[in-house]
Parts: structure tokens; sequence; C-alpha cells
């Protein structure tokens, strides 16, 4: 990874952000895919326009995308791209969805850009960096006393029902939680105001481009297991903004 990954990822953003805003709260249309997820013009556009620069720029370069799969998928850099994390927001009119944009280098995320392009807001992350926002370094808040943290996830209806008890029982012994927010939660934690996302059923393109801004601003991502996060993993996903609350997180958990 290298500072002109860091420059074309920004473009890429720029890309999506140019692709999505024409259709922010106005007409599009609205699909179901296979996994009744909805899809809109705007994810596709913004998908295909990152697309374009990568094979104009990085041809050699792995690409996988949310709407459009995995092209050189074997290859030892990709790419992975989320035109728009969050279109249920976005479909309503809510500026907390993002575009994210990760690079992999051996199945390991090593740049990450969580871009929200109606607030103008960009996190970007990479190793032996530190995150920033709008150029701007920010830091997690320590708190290492699970009673007083702060947890969010999108929705507690999409765990499976053996998810939905672990996760029940960490909620019950923080301070609040959250509901809402997809990529946006994970954006906040980085710059301190939230202190555990908690998910299952993530898929690669929705939590690479997360593990280098959480980790970049102080904090950590791991499975549910406490095995950092690649490739292949499953999808449940601890993001802890003081690196001490994983450690009670997974003792609630319980064994995954």
């Amino acid at each position: 990874m290298t500072d002109d990954d860091i420059a074309l990822a920004e473009r890429l953003a720029e890309a999506a952000g140019a692709a999505i805003r024409p259709y922010f709260r106005a007409a599009f249309t609205v699909e179901n895919k296979h996994d009744e997820s909805p899809v809109t013009q705007a994810d596709r556009a913004a998908e295909a326009a990152m697309r374009r620069i990568l094979e104009a720029e990085r041809p050699e370069d792995g690409v996988i995308g949310e709407e459009y799969g995995a092209l050189r998928g074997d290859a030892a850099r990709r790419w992975v791209l989320d035109p728009i994390d969050g279109t249920r927001s976005f479909i309503a009119g809510r500026p907390i969805f993002g575009t994210l944009i990760a690079l992999l280098e051996e199945d390991r995320p090593v740049l990450g850009v969580i871009d929200q392009p109606i607030n103008g807001e960009r996190w970007i992350g990479s190793i032996h960096h530190p995150t920033t926002l709008n150029g701007k370094a920010v830091h997690t808040r320590r708190c290492a006393d699970i009673t007083r943290a702060l947890l969010a996830t999108t929705s507690p209806w999409l765990f499976d029902p053996g998810g939905a008890v672990a996760f029940d029982r960490v909620a019950d012994a923080c301070r609040d939680t959250l509901f809402g927010g997809d990529c946006y939660n994970y954006a906040l934690l980085a710059a301190g105001h939230i202190d555990l996302v908690l998910e299952e059923g993530l898929k690669l393109y929705d939590f690479a481009a997360l593990v280098p801004v959480i980790e970049g601003a102080g904090g950590r991502m791991c499975d549910w297991r406490g095995q950092p996060l690649q490739a292949g993993s499953d999808g449940r996903v601890i993001a802890t903004g003081d690196p001490a609350l994983i450690e009670p997180v997974l003792n609630l958990l319980g064994h995954f």
C-alpha cells in the first residue's frame, strides 16, 4: 500500500459521490435483490464509476463490489467496494449512509475509506498512518468499563436467533444502545462518539474498509472469537474504541 493508493481511493470516493448526489432525495428506481436487500440506480452508478477508474489505473488489481461481483478475485491486491452502505437510509433521505472503499493485500485490509457524500465527511484509515476525518487526525475515546459504553448496531432483526441472545447480553450490560446507522456508526466510533459496535451477517464489502479506519484511530476490530478480520471472516463483527473493551464483550458473547 502506497500514498498513490490513498490518492486513488480518494478519487474513487469523489467519483462515487458525484454519481450518488443527483439521486439523493430525488426520483429513482428501487429493486430488491435475491437476498431481499434493496438496490437503487445510485448504488449501481456509483460502483460503475469506481470500477471505470480502477480498470484504467489498476488493471492488474482485483475488484470485489457489492453490485457487480468479483473481477480478478484471486489477485494479491483487491479493491473492495460498497457504493452505498445503508441503502435503506439513502432511500429514506437520511444522510447516514456511506461509500466504503477498501484495499486488501493478501486478504488483509490495509486501506479503508468511509465517505459520506452528502455531509461532506470522509474518514481515511491505512496501516502505519493515523485515521483522518477531512484531513484531520481523529481518535477513539477510552472506555474500558462496559457499563459505561454506548453500543450501536444497525438493527436487532439482522441477528440470527443465537446471535440475538448474545447481543442482548452485551446490550444489557451497556449504558445505552443506538439502532440504525450502518457504516456511519463505525465512523462515529473512530471519531470518539460511540464506544462499541456489534453486528453479524456482514459481507466482506461491509466490513473491509472499516478495519483500517477503526484501528488507525486507536480502536480495534475483530470477529466474535477475537480473531482479526480478513477476507474469509464469517461476518460477525466487534468494533471498540477502547481495545480493553474487547475482552468483556467476548466474555458476554460466549462461544461462536
